[in-house]
């Protein structure tokens, strides 16, 4: 079955550290995947290699059909893949409106579209990158991948170190993305219980390799799985309050 990005037997890694192991995936047009596993199982790595940012050692990665495997990073993001990395790369000393337009390339994704999806932005569009909060530089990097008009758009642990509140706005916004924009996303996280909802179908990664894929939903039901692939906790039981404490 074909898809969007399709990898097959991919064995890649970072000088001569081998960390993805012979993965295999299909990911379809228009679908949003959570990539979860415990910290160091190569979920990095893997959206590394997507963009090309890794030693290749073989396997293949095919992207709208077309052999992307050896394309470089900057071609990928040419053809169609966005990248948010935890370090956001934001522009510092650009203004909010500097760092969206500079990066432009296509017509799809204007500065007001970013603006309507992140009201926030547009609140402070003339502030430099480094006077914005945590949650502010990772609207705008996300803003910034837009607008190179991609047709996946891979987002590593983007929810990371935020408040409750710009986490929620986050989430919303890439449901948006996905689900009304069509947008295949590909969504690196730690908090499982957080991104499933938000997603269509969930890998688990452990040494580079997967050990578990399902239907997001099927895996968020799963207490098993969660717990013997992520260390997840099951739900805890709520509290029966006693007939005197109704009182």
């Amino acid at each position: 079955m074909s898809g969007l990005l399709e990898i097959d037997d991919l064995v890649a890694g970072y000088r001569e550290a081998v960390v993805i192991n012979g993965l295999s995936l299909r990911l379809a047009d228009g679908k949003a995947l959570a990539l979860l596993g415990r910290n160091g199982t190569g979920k990095t790595t893997l959206i590394d290699t997507i963009m090309g940012l890794t030693r290749h050692v073989s396997g293949r990665i095919r992207f709208k059909g077309e052999d992307i495997t050896h394309l470089p990073p900057e071609k990928r993001a040419a053809i169609g893949i966005g990248w948010v990395p935890q370090e956001r790369n934001i522009f510092r000393s650009l203004t909010v409106e500097e760092n969206l337009t500079v990066v432009q390339r296509g017509t799809a994704w204007t500065v007001a579209r970013a603006y309507a999806l992140f009201p926030r932005l547009g609140e402070r569009r003339r502030n430099l990158g480094n006077q914005l909060s945590g949650g502010e530089q990772q609207m705008l990097a996300v803003a910034r991948a837009l607008m190179l008009d991609p047709d996946l758009l891979l987002l590593d642990e983007p929810l990371e170190g935020l408040a409750p509140i710009i986490v929620d706005e986050l989430l919303a916004a890439i449901a948006q993305l996905n689900r009304e924009d069509g947008l295949t996303t590909i969504l690196v996280e730690q908090k499982a219980r957080k991104i499933l909802p938000f997603t269509d179908e969930a890998i688990i990664l452990d040494r580079g390799a997967i050990v578990h894929a399902a239907r997001s939903e099927a895996l968020l039901a799963d207490e098993t799985a969660m717990s013997a692939h992520l260390a997840v906790a099951e739900r805890p039981a709520r509290s029966r309050r006693s007939p005197a404490s109704r009182n």
